[in-house]
């Protein structure tokens, strides 16, 4: 259990770096940021849901694919609508690489040991990106309904962390 808490923290810090790459963020920038990180933890639901056998782990997954599926489709239409390209940048590149190596590490388990992991990692993303969130996507957004977006889904993903934090209770 050590040895996960160690890779929980580890990615906690490692994410935490992916989101100090750009110190000042255009509304394009963020708005690609927020969708990276959405379509990040719909990866890792899917991941969850070909790999595991536990059933709370199993309706996690899903809620994770479902919500942020959710919000990514609202962030595409507003962002559609808007007339904005999302613009990729270092901070959404250094989560799509560190997803990539989370990912690697995850599909290397099984069983309970691949469920504990799981639901660490979701634990450690999720405070990483509700901390982002608050602390320099919201105040960086000058689109006021890009800023909507982006607090409605701090709400959302502050509830997935909570469920996450309850749920690695459970899974042993």
């Amino acid at each position: 259990m050590s040895r996960l808490l160690v890779l929980a923290a580890a990615l906690a810090i490692t994410t935490g770096a992916a989101f100090a790459h750009d110190s000042q963020l255009s509304d394009p920038q963020i708005a690609h940021i927020a969708y990276t990180a959405g379509q990040i933890d719909v990866d890792a639901a899917k991941l969850a849901l070909a790999k595991t056998k536990n059933a709370e782990v199993r309706d996690f997954a899903e809620l994770m694919a479902r919500d942020h599926a959710a919000v990514n489709e609202k962030a595409l239409s507003l962002v559609k609508r808007l007339n904005v390209k999302p613009e990729a940048n270092g901070t959404s590149a250094g989560l799509t690489k560190q997803a990539a190596q989370a990912e690697k590490r995850l599909r290397k388990l099984s069983g309970a040991a691949f469920d504990r992991a799981y639901v660490a990692n979701e634990i450690a993303y999720h405070r990483t990106v509700n901390q982002a969130l608050s602390t320099a996507l919201i105040p960086g957004a000058h689109n006021g309904e890009l800023k909507a977006l982006l607090e409605s889904g701090l709400a959302l993903f502050t509830a997935h962390q909570t469920h996450a934090e309850h749920l690695a209770q459970t899974v042993k």
